[in-house]
């Protein structure tokens, strides 16, 4: 009589199925995309002088920094005296009911502050305000 030797059987690997895990890691991102705000800025880096009477506004208004050179930035990029009021009649445009905030640098010089104030009641900006640090 012959014996026959049944081979064992070769165990699978082990493997982790990580379709549940990208699943909720797409979860999480929706998530947090939601659930995010966005703030607008200006793209520079502004020192801000400091006010007791400064208050929060609202997060959908027209932000111009003005840096200790001089110089102007409208939506991260900069922007020229002659073609920041441009700019602004026509995002003014789309909603006059925007208000435009200044912030302006504290070593900046007051004249250019003067100056884009005009321009953005040349434009049409029913409310400029200068953006202040609270104390």
């Amino acid at each position: 009589m012959e014996t026959f030797i049944i081979p064992p059987k070769k165990k699978a690997a082990p493997s982790v199925d990580i379709a549940p895990l990208m699943d909720m890691v797409f979860i999480l991102l929706i998530f947090f995309v939601v659930t995010s705000t966005f703030t607008q800025e200006t793209g520079v880096d502004v020192e801000k002088p400091q006010a007791q009477s400064a208050q929060s506004l609202k997060s959908e208004n027209i932000l111009i920094a003005i840096t200790r050179e001089g110089t102007l930035h409208l939506n991260e990029r900069q922007i020229d005296p002659a073609g920041l009021k441009d700019v602004l009649e026509r995002m003014l445009r789309a909603n006059p009911e925007r208000d435009v905030i200044l912030m302006a640098d504290r070593r900046s010089q007051t004249g250019v502050l003067v100056k884009v104030m005009d321009i953005c009641n040349l434009a049409g900006a029913k409310k400029v305000s200068v953006a202040a640090l609270a104390e």
